[in-house]
């Protein structure tokens, strides 16, 4: 296999290897050093050997996704108040024509199912993203795990139904929660509380996450009257001040609110029968500078 070819073959692969990663870890940039470790290994790997790239390469990211995950877990003990994934920007758009395929992805990258994956060992966060996101077959996950079959699907099961009871069940329709999403933003912009209270479902939540470095809840704000009325006080004489822009992330409707030009927050919303389960507000900095070249036009 000449350099040309090697390169082009990983290629290939990054997409996948990155959403791999990224579903492991939570964190854009964590991911791509994966990624990169791992081409480092596969350009220097002797691959004559090597029959099955895919199969070669999904063992090397999963296993440095593990080893990367293990490190961040001790770091997130001392993490300051709620952690939250780092927003991702997601189009699958006309890439991905199979409508059932990318209700999978999307599902897989969302707020609410990385939160739960968090919660997972991770073995079985490995598991649960190679099987139920990408449908790697359990022969294949046992390869990269050293691992086997048998004890993948146990691994798998365990994951998955730890996952099903914790996984809210929200709207996949993207124009519902569209919708719904510039409502919420327009009754805050224009402190509506009453309008906003009326969006919000009565176990509403909000989760704040800004790892001491900006202003936001250090802990989860519970029931919609709490959720509202913190929102509305925030929103209250601030909101002139604030532009926003309406963008995919995670595979559903997003907010970026901008101040004096530049990225100040990221909200993302879990909707279900109509209302608002739960708000998502990300100003930690360090995970707000992928967004720092756009602006709020």
């Amino acid at each position: 296999m000449t350099a040309d070819t090697a390169t082009d073959v990983f290629e290939s692969h990054r997409p996948v290897l990155t959403g791999v990663a990224y579903r492991m870890l939570g964190r854009i940039a964590d991911a791509e050093d994966v990624v990169q470790e791992a081409w480092l290994r596969w350009s220097s790997a002797s691959r004559e050997d090597v029959r099955e790239p895919r199969a070669f390469l999904m063992r090397i990211i999963t296993r440095l996704a593990i080893d990367r995950l293990r490190q961040a877990q001790s770091r997130r003990e001392a993490y300051v108040g709620p952690w939250l994934p780092e927003p991702l920007v997601t189009d699958f758009g006309p890439a991905m024509p199979d409508t059932a395929e990318q209700a999978v992805l999307a599902d897989s990258v969302s707020v609410a199912v990385l939160v739960v994956l968090e919660s997972l060992s991770p073995l079985e966060r490995a598991v649960f993203v190679l099987r139920e996101a990408f449908g790697f077959p359990y022969a294949e996950i046992a390869g990269a795990l050293d691992r086997t079959e048998a004890a993948v699907r146990q691994l798998a099961g365990r994951a998955r139904r730890h996952v099903e009871e914790r996984k809210p069940r929200y709207d996949v329709d993207p124009a519902h929660r569209r919708d719904l999403t510039e409502r919420f933003l327009a009754a805050a912009a224009g402190g509506d509380i009453e309008e906003l209270l009326a969006l919000l479902a009565p176990d509403a939540r909000l989760v704040g996450d800004s790892g001491g470095k900006s202003k936001a809840p250090l802990r989860v704000i519970e029931s919609a009257d709490k959720v509202g009325r913190f929102l509305f006080a925030v929103a209250h004489g601030q909101v002139e001040a604030f532009d926003s822009r309406l963008l995919e992330l995670n595979g559903g409707p997003g907010l970026l609110l901008f101040l004096g030009g530049k990225v100040d927050s990221v909200i993302q919303l879990d909707v279900r029968d109509g209302l608002i389960q739960c708000v998502y507000i990300v100003r930690n900095p360090d995970k707000l500078t992928r967004f720092s070249d756009l602006s709020e036009k």
